[in-house]
C-alpha cells in the first residue's frame, strides 16, 4: 500500500504499549481509531497482528499505515547541545570491536546510556560522532546502568538492531558480568530466581523482590574469596530485569555489590582502605550470533580503574574458565 510506514522501535520507546507508543508519536489519533487497525491489520508488529496491550521490544518493526497525522504529529528532533570533544575521543578510545554491522564499547563507569535532566554527557548524545562513514547513526540495543561499566553493543544500521534486539530475546545472546560483593554467599554457586518489582521510594523508585513481579533469573558463580569479608562473583543474568543483578546478590544472596549504597546501604560501604566508593560491578564479557549469521562474537572488555584497583588490594589472581557457568545452566 503507498505510504505504509515500517519504523524500528529505538531504546527511548522500549518496553512500552503499543497504545502508549501511538499516543506519544501520533497524539491525536483515537483509540477507536488505532483500535480498528489494530484489529483489522493496519497495524502490524514483526509483520504480526497484535493487540493495543502489547509491549514493544527494541528494534521491533512497526507498519503503519497512511494516517494525516504522520507528518503534522511525527516528534521534531531537538536541537542538539555541543558534543564534547574529550567525551567523543573517549568513547573512540573505548572500541573493542568494530565492523560494517557493530560497535561494541567497553562502556565507562559513570556514563549515563541515555540523557535525561541535568545530564549533558550520555552514550545515545555522541552517537552521531560514531557513523565511521555511514548515514546512519548506530542504534542502541541493549542498556547498561551509569555507574556499570563493560561490554555494550551497538548496531550500525537499523535493520542491523532489529536482528540483535531478536538474538536478545531468543536468549542466544550471553553476557557475563564481574562484581565484588560484600560476604561470602552461600551456597557459592547457582542460580537465583527471584520476581522483582518497581516500587515507590522515599529516596525515588527501587526495584523489590515480590512474588507478584516479573520472573528474573540469575546464574551466579563465586570465583574467589577474600577471607570472609568480600568475595568475587561472575554473574550471568537470563533475564533482563532493570537493575537485577544488585537486588538479587543484596536481597537475593544477602551479599550486596560493593558501592551499592542505594540497595545494600551501609553494608555496601565497608571501611576498606584504598576501596573506592563506586559501584563494583563490570560487564565483563558478551557472546552473541553475528548479524551476517556467519560467526559469533566473543568481546571481553578490561576492567575499569577503580575495579583494577580494588583487584590487586584484595589479592584476587584466578581467572575463571570462559564459561563458569556450564555446570549450571539448563
Amino acid at each position: 500500500m503507498s505510504g505504509v510506514k515500517l519504523v524500528f522501535v529505538d531504546v527511548e520507546d522500549a518496553d512500552i504499549r503499543v497504545d502508549r507508543w501511538f499516543r506519544r508519536h501520533f497524539p491525536d489519533l483515537g483509540h477507536g481509531r488505532l483500535e480498528k487497525l489494530l484489529r483489522t491489520g493496519q497495524v502490524r508488529v514483526n509483520g504480526k497482528k497484535v493487540k493495543a496491550g502489547e509491549r514493544l521490544n527494541v528494534g521491533a518493526e512497526l507498519r503503519i499505515p497512511p494516517l494525516e497525522t504522520t507528518q503534522k504529529h511525527m516528534p521534531a528532533k531537538a536541537v542538539l547541545a555541543p558534543v564534547d570533544p574529550e567525551a567523543v575521543a573517549d568513547v573512540k578510545r573505548r572500541i573493542l570491536y568494530q565492523d560494517d554491522d557493530v560497535i561494541i564499547i567497553n562502556k565507562a563507569s559513570g556514563l549515563p546510556v541515555q540523557g535525561g535532566r541535568g545530564i549533558a554527557v550520555h552514550v545515545d548524545g555522541l552517537l552521531d560522532e560514531l557513523k565511521f562513514g555511514l548515514d546512519e547513526r548506530p542504534k542502541l540495543v541493549h542498556r547498561l546502568d551509569k555507574d556499570t561499566s563493560g561490554v555494550l553493543v551497538l548496531a550500525r544500521r537499523t535493520s542491523v538492531a532489529a536482528k540483535l534486539s531478536r538474538a536478545f530475546q531468543e536468549k542466544s545472546v550471553r553476557k557475563i558480568y564481574w562484581a565484588i560483593v560484600v560476604g561470602v554467599p552461600r551456597p557459592g554457586e547457582g542460580r537465583m530466581d527471584a520476581r522483582l518489582a518497581k516500587q515507590g521510594h522515599p529516596g525515588g523508585e527501587r526495584v523489590v523482590i515480590t512474588r507478584d513481579g516479573k520472573r528474573a533469573s540469575t546464574l551466579f558463580y563465586t570465583v574467589e574469596l577474600a577471607g570472609r569479608r568480600v568475595a568475587w562473583l561472575a554473574l550471568q543474568p537470563e533475564t533482563g530485569r532493570t537493575h537485577q543483578l544488585r537486588v538479587h546478590c543484596a536481597d537475593g544472596l544477602g551479599c550486596p555489590i560493593l558501592g551499592d549504597g542505594k540497595y545494600g546501604g551501609e553494608a555496601a560501604h565497608p571501611p576498606i582502605e584504598g576501596i573506592s566508593p563506586q559501584l563494583h560491578l563490570h560487564a565483563r564479557s558478551i557472546s552473541m550470533p553475528h548479524p551476517s549469521g556467519r560467526k559469533r562474537l566473543d568481546v571481553t572488555a578490561p576492567l575499569p580503574p577503580h575495579m583494577e584497583a580494588a583487584w590487586k588490594i584484595f589479592g584476587f589472581s584466578e581467572t575463571p574458565a570462559d564459561d563458569p557457568f556450564a555446570d549450571v545452566r539448563g
